[in-house]
């Protein structure tokens, strides 16, 4: 395994200052955005596509520090209801498609994005409940008619430019959430549809980080992992429950918040998904994604690094001499 971060954090220093910076740190593997949410200040597309020298220059500088690249990241919504919209979100989709082919990273990160709850909306409208019926109509119909559709000819697409791993973030406001739908996704486009487990994202839903992996890991549907953590408020969760919309800076406040690996969650419940994420045969980087409200960038990072060096396997499995 590898312990990588997702560049964006850093993403106001210049592109070889940062290289520097992680490599510094120990960092062996760097996620970079490519537009959308992410943002492309360390890789933009269409200047990289347009130069082949570009790109040999961007590469050289990667490798000279010793890093890899483990995935490239668009995270947007396509489906948006709003056209122009969907078409800018699809637009880096696709150009973030020709860039990894050329680069030879095999992951691109997203979200499977939600559309509206008819073909006139104006807003996306994410589904939480079956009663009154029509959430299930509306359900079906974005299914059938919206996500199902896209992702089949964008798979197709991916695939021939070499492409075969498209990893979603279960993210809460997409129509791939949870394992189940992420499942349900796959079972309709295609093998080259997975993950990029997020257990920040997760644990406030209640679901158990370990055995989701258990559940996707059995599919060999892990195609990449960010490492971030959440702080579960219980005194709040209690009065409440877990949907909040407050925002994430009223953290006295609110159900739950984004902190630092090691904030959220103890040394031991890492240990547990790093070696749960090895038992079902994920041997690829643990990429940190930093969004902590109580962490400066450079302390946050810092002790996620140094609780993540100290939970990673590096070497491969010896044969079992004991039995």
């Amino acid at each position: 395994m590898k312990l990588g971060v997702f560049t964006v954090l850093y993403q106001n220093l210049p592109f070889e200052k940062m290289l520097d910076k992680l490599s510094d740190m120990g960092v062996e593997a760097i996620e970079l955005g490519t537009g959308n949410f992410p943002g492309n200040s360390h890789c933009n597309p269409d200047e990289l596509l347009e130069s082949p020298e570009k790109i040999k220059s961007f590469m050289r500088a990667i490798e000279s520090r010793g890093l890899t690249i483990s995935a490239l990241s668009c995270h947007g919504n396509p489906l948006h209801p709003n056209k122009k919209t969907a078409k800018e979100a699809h637009d880096v989709w696709r150009k973030t498609v020709l860039l990894a082919e050329r680069l030879e990273v095999p992951v691109i990160n997203g979200f499977s994005g939600c559309s509206g709850d008819h073909a006139g909306a104006k807003f996306p409208n994410w589904v939480t409940c079956s009663w009154p019926p029509e959430y299930t109509e509306v359900l079906e119909w974005q299914w059938n008619e919206v996500v199902i559709p896209y992702w089949k000819e964008e798979a197709k697409f991916a695939e021939i430019h070499g492409i075969n791993q498209i990893a979603f973030e279960m993210h809460p406001g997409f129509v791939v959430y949870n394992p189940e739908t992420l499942l349900k996704l796959r079972e309709n486009v295609g093998p080259s549809i997975g993950a990029n487990f997020d257990p920040s994202h997760l644990v406030w839903q209640g679901i158990d980080s370990v055995e989701a992996i258990k559940k996707l890991g059995r599919e060999n549907a892990i195609f990449h992992f960010h490492a971030k953590d959440t702080y579960l408020d219980q005194a709040n969760i209690k009065v409440n429950g877990v949907l909040d919309t407050k925002h994430y800076s009223k953290v006295l406040d609110r159900s739950w918040t984004f902190r630092s690996v090691g904030y959220g969650h103890d040394e031991k419940a890492w240990k547990d998904i790093v070696s749960t994420l090895r038992a079902v045969g994920y041997d690829y980087v643990l990429s940190i994604e930093h969004e902590d409200m109580l962490a400066s960038i450079d302390e946050g990072l810092m002790k996620a690094i140094t609780l993540l060096k100290g939970t990673l396997f590096k070497e491969r499995l010896t044969e079992m001499w004991w039995a």
